[in-house]
């Protein structure tokens, strides 16, 4: 069996936010054995997998990413839409814009401490698109 969905999240500002919950309560009923695979269909934000538990985290993402590519950095050409426009898609590009999750009886199988990020990199990036692939049994 395969599935697929579009989730639409709502905006979110410009950082680090679990959104486990949020995607999970808008999944299908779920196979007993399987994977599922969550695509964000933007290039200026990302999905990764991390720390669910301490909030910390998140600044430090936050603070890292932002150290090691700067907005407005003037070695970019790519400033159509702002300062933050080229370091976002950088950033997009490091972390990715897909993660893949066990599913095991009927529910994602993450570890005790991971939640599933997504990462704005945009100071006004608007709503996200997530694709979802589910394929089980």
């Amino acid at each position: 069996m395969i599935q697929q969905i579009q989730i639409t999240l709502p905006p979110f500002k410009r950082g680090y936010h679990l959104v486990t919950r949020e995607l999970e309560s808008k999944l299908p009923t779920l196979p007993s054995a399987g994977i599922a695979h969550f695509f964000i269909m933007h290039t200026s934000a990302a999905l990764t997998l991390n720390e669910n538990a301490d909030p910390s985290v998140r600044i430090d993402f936050e603070t890292f990413m932002n150290k090691l590519i700067p907005d407005g950095d003037k070695a970019f050409i790519h400033r159509d839409e702002g300062s933050d426009d080229m370091s976002a898609h950088l950033k997009s590009s490091i972390l990715g814009a897909n993660i893949t999750i066990p599913i095991v009886d009927g529910r994602l199988h993450l570890g005790t401490w991971q939640g599933i990020y997504l990462c704005e990199f945009r100071n006004y990036g608007g709503s996200r698109k997530i694709f979802v692939t589910i394929i089980g049994e």
